[in-house]
């Protein structure tokens, strides 16, 4: 059974079990009510840093086992580097560096929030605690057979603070941002055969509950309104497509919505320009764009965010069926430009042609803001600590990089302008729907600019940190949930006010 955790804030206290983990600076100084916990310990761990050589630098750790002089079983010190330069992501990640230390065993463990030179701010203490809560996530619902080495049912892990109540306060949005990657990543980490396009738009049914308005449009209702290149995608497939609007009016009534569009391929096989074999069960995240979309939603909304928001996913799957979409097809968008399809693999620029243009003629939003694992090429040109930026407004571009720098999930702007269009020029249609290998991210994000008009729009292309990004402190998870926290900032730091 899946460990749950039980995260509590409470007052300083020294621990009477389980494990206790504790900071200092990179000179191995510790703030005042830390000190006074490890009075029993006399110099402990002065020695125990000296024998491994352990000077407190950023994200390292001292681990000691059954600590004289202390009643718990572990004592873990985790190294903050030098105080004055932590940042608000430093505090997420020493609190997930601080969850990695606790053993699978240990049912109950203690983290004094504390610091020299004043201690640690009721924000940054529930930055701590957001840390912990994305560390612990784990995707492990199809695992029928338990280790033998058990964890506990449940391990509860408090956060000890000068204030309770300063830090419950400043937690209540960090929960609702854990509480969105979570959804997130259960969307992404989700088999195919689970999380297809009708059962995508079932499971979105659920932010109602949280005063979200959800509107399905299904395949007769996408061909009434003319989202051909949607509807192409996914014609080879069993499974019909979708299109999900959701809609969070937390701000004043008549007030323009800010807009989020996800690209939602809940497997992509290439179709008939099918992928090779190797690494194609990895397709199944192809939805991460659209996964990140509905936990934002549902941030936004658990947090009552007083902004006017609206979120579309175009849902369909990929498959090589004999109704597919063929190589040299025409369609015709919604906007009523005409794509020629040349790959059918370069299939998300298609879904999300019809959804941003529906999202820009519908809700006339302030911006849109789109999201995609939408090139390999992206992982080519940053890997996967940034993802791809592209966008046609220089103020919303500065302001993602900005909040993506807070965050920690990082942002990188690349070029997109007439200078690519002869790429993507068709003898027969408006547009191709690939420009050939060089600057392929470029030329993807080309052919989305073509359906937002004027409309101040950005598109983040996440291939290389939506899935299969590196784990990191506070991300062990296949589906890492990227981008509900970069943007749920970038609403509440500049469209709250």
């Amino acid at each position: 059974m899946p460990t749950t955790l039980k995260l509590e804030f409470e007052r300083f206290s020294t621990p009477a079990r389980g494990v206790l983990i504790v900071f200092c600076d990179d000179g191995l100084k510790f703030g005042a009510a830390t000190r006074k916990a490890l009075e029993p310990a006399g110099d402990l761990v002065t020695r125990a840093a000296a024998a491994e050589r352990f000077k407190g630098k950023n994200a390292t750790t001292l681990d000691i086992v059954a600590p004289a002089g202390l009643a718990v079983d572990r004592l873990v010190i985790v190294g903050a580097g030098k105080v004055r330069a932590l940042k608000e992501s430093d505090f997420v990640k020493l609190g997930g560096v601080a969850m990695g230390k606790i053993p699978s065993a240990a049912a109950d463990a203690t983290i004094i929030a504390d610091l020299p030179g004043g201690g640690v701010k009721p924000d940054r203490a529930a930055d701590l605690a957001l840390g912990v809560r994305l560390r612990t996530y784990a995707f492990d619902r199809y695992k029928t057979k338990p280790k033998e080495d058990e964890s506990p049912k449940e391990i509860r892990v408090a956060i000890a603070v000068a204030s309770v109540a300063a830090a419950e306060k400043a937690y209540g949005s960090r929960a609702a941002v854990a509480d969105g990657v979570t959804l997130a990543r259960d969307l992404v980490n989700e088999p195919a055969n689970v999380l297809y396009p009708e059962e995508f738009a079932h499971r979105v049914l659920g932010l109602k509950k949280l005063g979200v308005s959800v509107e399905v449009l299904d395949v007769p209702a996408m061909r009434k309104l003319g989202m051909n290149a949607l509807l192409g995608v996914g014609q080879g497939s069993e499974h019909e497509s979708r299109c999900v609007i959701m809609r969070w009016n937390g701000g004043k009534k008549g007030v323009d919505p800010v807009a989020f569009i996800g690209k939602g391929v809940c497997f992509d096989t290439g179709g008939i320009s099918i992928k090779p074999a190797a690494n194609m069960e990895d397709m199944k995240g192809d939805m991460a764009g659209a996964a990140c979309v509905v936990g934002l939603m549902q941030t936004l909304a658990a947090r009552e965010a007083k902004v006017n928001a609206v979120g579309a996913i175009g849902i369909v799957e990929n498959m090589p069926d004999g109704k597919a979409q063929r190589p040299g097809d025409i369609v015709k968008t919604m906007s009523g430009q005409t794509i020629e399809v040349i790959n059918t693999d370069a299939e998300g620029r298609l879904v999300l042609a019809d959804v941003l243009h529906y999202v820009n003629k519908r809700f006339k939003p302030k911006f849109m803001i789109d999201l995609a694992t939408l090139t390999g090429a992206i992982i080519i040109a940053l890997g996967s600590e940034y993802a791809g930026l592209f966008s046609n407004d220089d103020r919303l571009a500065e302001r993602l990089v900005k909040v993506g720098r807070l965050t920690g999930e990082k942002v990188w702007r690349m070029p997109v302008g007439p200078e690519y269009d002869k790429q993507i020029e068709s003898k027969f249609a408006d547009m191709k729907n690939v420009g050939g290998r060089p600057a392929g991210s470029i030329t993807a994000a080309l052919i989305l600019s073509r359906f937002v008009d004027k409309t101040p729009w950005a598109h983040l292309d996440i291939a290389g940190t939506g899935i299969g990004s590196p784990q990191n402190d506070i991300n062990k998870s296949w589906g890492s949930g990227f981008g509900v926290r970069l943007l749920d900032r970038l609403v509440a730091d500049y469209y709250e006010k």
